[in-house]
């Protein structure tokens, strides 16, 4: 999910899929990870007609997922398949961020993270859906829709949302699919389809991850990110994915500050002795859901954790500058990208896509582009700065850790956002308001995970587990230790429609 929808002004098995059970201890060998990637071609063949969540996949998985498992011995992530949000470079298929503009972009080349992830023995299945240009090119958009790929579906409930803009990235994880998948997020777009879907989703740290040969939105907030099924994976995933990169440069900020293997002591992690920070007033003022967050905070309190009330109130000024920061840069890193693209592509800057859009019916049928035009025009690098500066500081210094400081906690949790609503491409409509503390971390860069909780009447609910910069494995830990304390039943997908 872009901002839009939240600021003020816009495979295991199937038995262990259905059990909400860890994905078992991986042996990589190549007959296991033949019979995985088997497992999971299957389920596309069987539901990915409802689910609409793959653009395209390797339908030899099976023969590559054996090959790389023989080739990677004693990698934890050899022959594990992977699915890649297209609007991340990879060299066998286009990367078209969901837009018909860029329906031939096919680069022949990895971004530095998929190269990452070859490089460690996992296999590329695919490419998913995703909301068109990562959901931030009209303010009436419905997240999870693409010229390119369609509408992608809630495998819990078809006729509900997935969320975006990593909606197929979600679906695809939730309905085993493929083993793991990498999403992207400048505001929301992992952790939000994470927690609709029933899935593990995690922002890092803005840097951890290259965001080279993605296409972008914002250098200040975009970072790729996992969805997995549980935290563990999760972390093995973002391991594999994270790492230097000179060509981002924020990529340098992570030397020294970060552990190598981020799966290293998740299995010993407690909440025990920990100070944790409840933020109330952002888990809304619904029933059902405000019930399915206090079993969780239970389920913490009984694992050892200590849980501090925080009674916390966003300025209005911070949505309003992220705003204004978001579309400056959109023009300037969306037209960078575009212009750096090999080959001849149909558009070379925001105000080519502009045109091409308002030539295209199929792009304008369900909505506008109203954003797009605006970032157009955002051309004021002073007003830009002063509201990056006064955004970042809300969000980071005078938000997080504040927040962290002042109550002397080790992080913050809230429920990521409410049940998935109803799929409707004439409105767009939305989700319950006042729920969630997502924008806090994607402003501020700072890392954000989302795990299962629960359920609203069949609908997944996840908890986010907040905290500083660089705090990434302490946030896995934190939770690891709450899915082992967990005690709501985790349900598989119906590939029914609700109430069905």
């Amino acid at each position: 999910m872009s901002p839009f929808r939240r600021l003020p002004f816009l495979l295991g098995t199937a038995a262990l899929i259905a059990a909400g059970a860890p994905a078992c201890a991986w042996a990589d060998t190549p007959a296991r990870a033949r019979a995985e990637a088997q497992a999971q071609l299957a389920r596309i063949a069987r539901y990915e007609g409802a689910v609409n969540a793959i653009i395209v996949h390797d339908a030899n998985a099976a023969r590559d997922a054996a090959a790389a498992a023989a080739a990677h011995p004693g990698s934890p992530i050899a022959g594990r398949t992977v699915l890649i949000k297209d609007n991340i470079e990879t060299r066998e298929w286009p990367t078209t961020a969901g837009s018909l503009a860029l329906a031939g972009n096919a680069t022949g080349r990895d971004a530095p993270l998929v190269a990452r992830l070859r490089g460690a023995g996992a296999v590329i299945m695919g490419k998913t859906n995703l909301s068109e240009w990562a959901n931030i090119r009209s303010g009436s958009s419905t997240s999870g829709w693409s010229a390119v790929g369609g509408l992608t579906r809630n495998p819990h409930a078809l006729d509900r949302n997935a969320c975006g803009s990593s909606s197929g990235s979600g679906a695809a994880v939730a309905a085993g699919f493929a083993w793991a998948a990498v999403g992207t997020e400048t505001d929301g777009s992992v952790t939000c389809p994470a927690s609709l879907n029933g899935v593990v989703g995690f922002k890092p740290t803005v840097g951890l991850v290259s965001r080279t040969y993605v296409v972008p939105i914002s250098h200040s907030q975009d970072t790729p990110g996992p969805m997995t099924r549980t935290v563990a994976d999760a972390a093995l995933l973002l391991t594999a994915m994270a790492g230097p990169d000179p060509a981002d440069p924020a990529t340098a900020l992570a030397n020294g500050r970060v552990p190598r293997d981020f799966a290293a002591g998740l299995a010993a992690a407690s909440l025990k002795g920990q100070r944790i920070g409840v933020l109330r007033r952002q888990a809304g003022s619904n029933d059902k859901l405000t019930a399915v967050f206090d079993a969780a905070l239970a389920d913490m309190k009984r694992a050892g954790a200590e849980l501090v009330e925080i009674d916390y109130t966003p300025d209005p000024a911070m949505g309003r500058d992220e705003y204004g920061v978001l579309l400056f840069e959109l023009r300037e890193d969306l037209g960078a990208y575009l212009r750096g693209l090999p080959g001849k592509p149909k558009v070379r800057s925001l105000a080519d896509v502009i045109a091409f859009d308002a030539a295209t019916p199929a792009e304008m049928r369900w909505f506008g582009q109203d954003t797009f035009e605006e970032a157009e025009h955002a051309t004021d690098r002073a007003a830009y700065e002063k509201a990056r500066a006064n955004s970042l500081r809300l969000a980071g210094k005078d938000g997080i850790d504040k927040l962290l400081a002042d109550n002397r906690v080790t992080m913050l949790v809230a429920p990521t956002e409410g049940p998935a609503w109803p799929l409707d491409l004439v409105t767009g409509a939305g989700g319950l308001r006042g729920v969630g503390a997502g924008n806090l971390a994607a402003i501020a860069g700072y890392p954000h995970l989302t795990v299962p909780m629960g359920a609203v009447e069949g609908l997944p609910i996840g908890l986010s587990f907040i905290a500083g910069a660089w705090d990434d494995a302490k946030v896995l830990q934190a939770g690891a230790a709450y899915e082992r304390a967990r005690t709501a039943r985790i349900s598989a997908p119906s590939f029914r429609r609700w109430g069905e």
